[in-house]
């Protein structure tokens, strides 16, 4: 504290264990390129840059601390200040998980009756897209927290963990090309729309592979995302049962009939899964 009253920089080792110098003249090469204002910012900046070090550069007359890596500002902002904002973006969260569950439910429903349109799903990627992006934000603001991440970081795994996992598996189901690779590559697509874009029908069928559905236009799920639900399914099995039956209309079609069939294929209880099957649709089997 006493030596940081004095104008020179001070330097401290890689371990933040021993000061190596107090008082000290840094001395960048001034040409180069920063958009920092002031002296003691721009020094900032250049050494940064130069040592590849952490360099904080405090304000006294704006109250201001900067972080500067790589020649980039990061300015530090109070705790209070980092609350208001956390507690908004929380409060985004729930409600965009809150709208994406009940769109997970209607399709569910959909689904198990066949009916789910080319609507349906451009309305739930469009509620995944704004899940992940109010994730992805307030993720961006747990660094800042220091020590005081435990809650926001409960509370992200609590509203968006799995969901990730989950939207990949809602668009295996409905693309032309089932596997992963093509549904990351879809993801990537999906990322670059503007929202307006995310909530056209047409576009989200000629990503996922189709230029001849309109958003009336009924589509078939594999099955992927519900069988992926059912704790009564082995992952390993949940492939091998998609790849048996081709919809989930057809393994329903199925398993009243003949339930013994996905021992077989995997599944250690055939009558638990179709019982949770039937409980997703909302009918006894």
């Amino acid at each position: 504290f006493e030596l940081c009253k004095m104008d020179g920089a001070i330097v401290i080792d890689e371990d933040l264990t021993t000061i190596l110098r107090a008082n000290f003249h840094l001395n960048p090469d001034p040409s180069m390129p920063t958009s920092e204002t002031g002296m003691r910012h721009r020094t900032a900046a250049r050494m940064s840059m130069v040592t590849d070090a952490m360099v904080v550069s405090v304000s006294e007359r704006r109250s201001h601390v900067n972080i500067y890596v790589r020649g980039r500002s990061f300015q530090l902002r109070s705790a209070q200040e980092l609350g208001n904002e956390v507690n908004q973006l929380v409060i985004s969260l729930q409600t965009s998980r809150d709208s994406l569950d009940a769109l997970l439910s209607r399709l569910t429903r959909l689904e198990f009756d066949n009916f789910v349109t080319l609507a349906d799903i451009a309305r739930v990627y469009g509620g995944f897209q704004l899940l992940l992006q109010a994730s992805s934000r307030l993720r961006s603001f747990v660094p800042q927290l220091g020590t005081n991440d435990k809650v926001v970081r409960r509370q992200l795994e609590q509203l968006a963990g799995g969901m990730d996992e989950e939207f990949t598996l809602a668009i295996r189901d409905y693309a032309a090309n089932s596997s992963e690779e093509d549904a990351n590559r879809i993801r990537r697509e999906f990322d670059a729309l503007s929202p307006r874009e995310m909530a056209s029908p047409a576009r989200i069928a000629h990503i996922l592979g189709y230029d001849d559905l309109n958003e009336d236009s009924v589509v078939t799920p594999l099955g992927l995302r519900t069988l992926s639900r059912s704790t009564a399914v082995p992952t390993d099995a949940v492939e091998h049962i998609v790849s048996e039956y081709g919809s989930l209309q057809a393994l329903m079609d199925d398993v009243q009939r003949d339930p013994e069939k996905l021992g077989d294929m995997g599944v250690n209880n055939p009558p638990i899964l179709v019982d949770s099957l039937y409980r997703m649709w909302g009918k006894k089997g």
